[in-house]
């Protein structure tokens, strides 16, 4: 005769069992019986798959934000599946912080105005503009340059260790645009001074017969990947994430940058 688990160990024993296991196995266990399904809703579990620094973080959150707000009354359940789906704005509005789901590790975007951008603040060249459809108060949207050169920065202090992280340019395209079907873009991730990492050169906007590496985001939005590096134990520095076409022959017109996404591997 099979003994269930669930009539031999309390709930509370059921709980710590989880919290040892991933928010992916978590979930999974709700399947099993109403006990597990109780016991897998328990802050004590969740609460472990907070990172350390979960509320120092949300601390800096925009004094305008809502989120700090709501945040400041969840349960650490509550909490944990509001930062999967509703990354908040930090750091001046300039940043925004979440989490990966299936694994609780931290997710990060830097807002364009994060960004080095070449003559981003010469009127002629780049113009700042709200659009319904960011997380930002202001998007970056180039409206003439021939040297285009975009770098974000990282501190890997602050993203979770052990994780390797990929790197996401978010765009879109203004509805005139030209340049970037003529001429491919340089990509390129780098960490500290141990890892010169790699190029990727692709068409942002390419035409029918050349491959397309971006891809259409759930927000609306478009990303292409700039590169992946392995964050061990976050004392590497900076990881710098850029975008460049600098041939000064091509002129390039229409690209809206919202920012870079950086968020850990096959998070998505």
């Amino acid at each position: 005769m099979r003994t269930d688990i669930t009539n031999i160990l309390p709930e509370e024993c059921i709980s710590y069992i989880l919290s040892l296991t991933s928010p992916t196995d978590v979930c999974r266990s709700k399947l099993v019986s109403p006990v597990f399904r109780s016991a897998a809703d328990s802050d004590t579990i969740w609460g472990k798959f907070l990172p350390s620094d979960c509320y120092d973080i949300i601390s800096n959150a925009s004094s305008s934000s809502s989120s700090k707000l709501l945040t400041s009354s969840m349960s650490k359940t509550q909490l944990y599946f509001h930062l999967c789906k509703n990354p908040i704005i930090i750091d001046n509005g300039t940043m925004s912080f979440g989490l990966d789901k299936a694994t609780g590790k931290k997710c990060y975007m830097l807002g364009a105005r994060q960004l080095s951008i070449a003559w981003a603040n010469t009127p002629r060249y780049w113009r700042w503009k709200r659009v319904p459809e960011s997380r930002f108060s202001e998007v970056a949207e180039l409206k003439e340059v021939w040297w285009l050169d975009v770098k974000g920065t990282i501190e890997t202090k602050i993203l979770s260790p052990n994780t390797t992280y990929v790197a996401y340019l978010v765009y879109k395209f203004s509805s005139s645009r030209y340049g970037f079907e003529k001429k491919p873009v340089d990509l390129h991730v780098e960490l500290g001074e141990s890892d010169a990492g790699r190029t990727f050169r692709i068409f942002l906007d390419p035409s029918a017969n050349i491959p397309q590496f971006s891809r259409e985001r759930e927000d609306g939005w478009m990303e292409v990947k700039l590169g992946e590096f392995f964050n061990e134990h976050g004392d590497d520095g900076k990881a710098t994430c850029s975008l460049r076409e600098v041939d000064n022959y091509t002129l390039k017109k229409g690209l809206i940058i919202e920012g870079i996404d950086i968020r850990p591997k096959d998070s998505r």
